[in-house]
């Protein structure tokens, strides 16, 4: 059964309840009006407990069904999303100076990335609300996570790209035989054709700014974290932002948690924006409305240069007491090579940002050595395969001769021949 309770815009705050159907955004301020999505906490707490977990055999998302705004009719069908590993470092933490550090690997999700948490709660909702198509704008992840998930249930995908769209994650859209449009311009262009299509053709929207289930299906990250760390929360969790969906799902995760007496604090957030592209850095740092900033930056799932979603992406960081740091594309593609070689994961741009982005923050002091720390790896590296390879270089080239790989061997290692 659905604990939802009802609704509240993040805008003016009114509050809805679930006898007025499902809701979007809200009636009074449109578009600009995200919602908040409401529990009955009190009956929550007590069927989702400590020991009702231990006892639960579901590796998936669906583990915290009690506090996702979904059915349980269509839930054991679904691709197994979530349930990811998270990892103590073994040597990262002592490369860049901290005690303890953990790896979230979300990479490893069915399509991917992160974004399987939001596309498979918005399949469910679509076949709740009787709907046969699924439409989205994306820099990549987000459609290429739908296009997986709703193929896996029978559903039909129309999808909408920048033209930057990497090819990986275009060539996963089309293998997962999404209806994908290439749109010649920035992101921005591309959201707003999307929502044209999606009123005129009345397709159920998986844009996540817009539609405030999805960002009850990214906390799922955060309630894994808190139950994989028996439920003693880090300091600080980092993660990377673009639309501020997945900040915002990871602040309502541990918000869940606190409200049915789970955990006993809220850990900080530190939210990584890359340099070309930092409209909430800006905003936060400032103190300011969020303004609209160009997409220049190489990691393509958070180049968003007008967020959707601001208040939820500001109030998140600010209620947790953290903060936002940018990076530069080049830290970025060091934090590529520096994840795998030190502890074999491999990240796409976006998804190693935040590793950038703690770096950053220890040097400048804003994360310290006794600080724990979690860090969430968003995507795999194999969606962008030409940005790995740029992070790491090419290999080494020689002929098929003993003699020659001896010479390379030695030159690389810096020994001469006397």
């Amino acid at each position: 059964m659905s604990y939802v309770s009802g609704y509240t815009c993040t805008l003016c705050e009114k509050e809805y309840t679930k006898d007025q159907g499902p809701m979007t955004t809200c009636p009074i301020c449109g578009d600009l009006g995200i919602l908040d999505v409401n529990y009955d906490y009190k009956s929550i707490a007590k069927v989702l407990t400590r020991d009702a977990l231990r006892e639960n055999e579901e590796r998936s998302i669906w583990r915290y069904a009690p506090l996702l705004p979904v059915e349980s009719t269509h839930l054991i069908k679904t691709l197994k999303v979530g349930g990811t590993p998270l990892y103590p470092s073994q040597n990262l933490a002592h490369h860049i100076g901290i005690d303890t550090l953990h790896i979230k690997d979300d990479g490893v999700n069915p399509t991917a990335s992160l974004k399987d948490r939001a596309s498979v709660i918005a399949v469910v909702r679509a076949m709740e609300e009787g709907k046969d198509t699924i439409a989205c704008s994306s820099t990549g992840n987000a459609a290429s996570s739908l296009a997986g998930n709703a193929a896996h249930m029978g559903l039909k995908t129309v999808i909408f790209v920048p033209k930057r769209a990497p090819k990986g994650k275009l060539t996963q859209l089309l293998v997962y035989g999404a209806k994908v449009v290439s749109v010649d311009g920035d992101y921005r262009s591309t959201f707003e054709l999307s929502k044209a299509a999606i009123e005129h053709y009345g397709w159920y929207n998986r844009n996540a700014a817009i539609n405030p289930y999805l960002v009850e299906g990214k906390k799922t990250v955060a309630l894994e974290i808190a139950e994989q760390l028996s439920f003693d929360v880090p300091d600080w969790v980092v993660v990377s932002v673009g639309d501020g969906c997945t900040i915002a799902g990871v602040y309502k995760g541990f918000y869940d948690l606190l409200s049915i007496g789970l955990i006993e604090k809220m850990p900080r957030l530190l939210g990584v924006q890359a340099e070309g592209c930092a409209p909430f850095y800006h905003a936060f740092k400032d103190n300011k409305a969020l303004e609209a900033t160009e997409e220049n930056t190489l990691a393509d799932s958070i180049a968003v240069g007008i967020p959707r979603n601001p208040v939820k992406g500001i109030q998140a960081v600010a209620a947790s007491g953290g903060t936002y740091v940018t990076v530069t594309d080049q830290e970025i593609l060091a934090s590529i090579a520096l994840l795998g070689k030190t502890e074999g994961i491999f990240g796409e741009p976006a998804g190693v940002a935040g590793v950038a982005g703690l770096k950053k923050a220890l040097e400048e002091g804003i994360i310290h050595k006794k600080d724990k720390v979690t860090v969430i790896v968003t995507g795999n590296g194999l969606k962008d395969v030409e940005h790995g390879m740029e992070a790491v270089g090419e290999p080494m080239r020689l002929k098929p001769d003993i003699q020659s790989f001896i010479k390379i061997m030695n030159e690389a290692e810096g020994i001469t021949n006397g």
